[in-house]
């Protein structure tokens, strides 16, 4: 059937039928995800702080990104594979961000990049689709400014703030892109640009009323247990569950109770070991044979 459309989306919105998107940054993940009738996948610069220990987004590199786009690819035959792209990587000139989206596509195998912003970044989307590039933008808080806004903070709460994000909206539809996250943002300013907007938007943070959702992998999985974002929901708990497993098997290796022979593979002995001890068991016989002929009595005629 092959990997799904950017198109597909928008029938989706068309439909009124929500999209659920997730995190994705690797093979496994990836599996998973597309075993679960997930649509489309994130490879997002969040790996930074979830996966490599950065305190935000900021430090992530575009190899960083390059290197999870691609078993994210392998994984996956019908999702559709959007990587983000980090900061840095369009920003310092439109030339530079056309190389990297493009790289993102023809090495990591990417269907569609992200980028955030608003009307700054209207020309550049606008250059990348007519290049072939689909782009999917992000609006509200925009992880890569959170110095800026002083935090993880909600955006568009006064009037004029709204007013920008929407007419942000507006112009980055009209540049071409196929769909926007839309970020941290009141309900209802989410439910009028969707509302609004042909193209769908995706959620997080953002109430019920756009049309769709993106969540982060190890939030939602439970596997930071320690830590939830308000906007998220543990739909498992697997961080406590890795503890137990990796507890279990430490206590098996402590106590001799694992590897069993149920785990032991024994040597299988060579064709030449074989003979050598078949010869070695019939010399011992003949031998025996030997001297219990000697051994016996003689009879002679009384």
């Amino acid at each position: 059937m092959g990997r799904r459309s950017i198109h597909s989306l928008r029938v989706m919105k068309e439909r009124a039928e929500r999209i659920c998107m997730v995190t994705c940054y690797d093979y496994p993940s990836a599996r998973a995800a597309e075993d679960a009738g997930i649509p489309a996948v994130l490879v997002g610069d969040s790996l930074g702080t979830v996966l490599l220990g950065y305190d935000s987004t900021i430090a992530v590199t575009l190899d960083d990104i390059l290197h999870h786009t691609k078993p994210v690819v392998r994984g996956s035959e019908r999702m559709i594979v959007v990587a983000d792209m980090p900061f840095g990587s369009y920003q310092v000139s439109d030339d530079e961000a056309l190389r990297n989206a493009a790289r993102l596509m023809k090495e990591g195998g990417a269907t569609a990049v992200k980028l955030e912003g608003g009307n700054r970044v209207v020309p550049l989307v606008r250059r990348m689709v007519a290049a072939g590039i689909p782009v999917m933008g992000h609006l509200g808080l925009t992880p890569q400014s959170v110095h800026q806004f002083g935090g993880n903070k909600v955006q568009g709460k006064s009037d004029a703030d709204a007013a920008q994000i929407l007419e942000d909206a507006c112009e980055l539809e009209r540049a071409g892109a196929f769909a926007i996250v839309l970020e941290l943002i009141p309900a209802e300013l989410a439910r009028e640009i969707s509302t609004q907007l042909r193209i769908p938007t995706i959620g997080i943070g953002a109430g019920p009323h756009t049309d769709g959702e993106i969540q982060v992998w190890h939030d939602i999985l439970g596997l930071i247990p320690d830590f939830l974002p308000r906007h998220s929901q543990r739909f498992a708990k697997l961080g406590t569950q890795v503890r137990f497993a990796l507890e279990n098997y430490r206590h098996a290796v402590r106590e001799g109770i694992f590897p069993s022979k149920a785990q032991t593979v024994d040597s299988k002995p060579s064709m030449n070991q074989i003979l050598a001890e078949l010869f070695d068991e019939l010399e011992a016989q003949h031998r025996a044979d030997v001297e219990a002929d000697i051994a016996a009595p003689v009879e002679t005629d009384a």
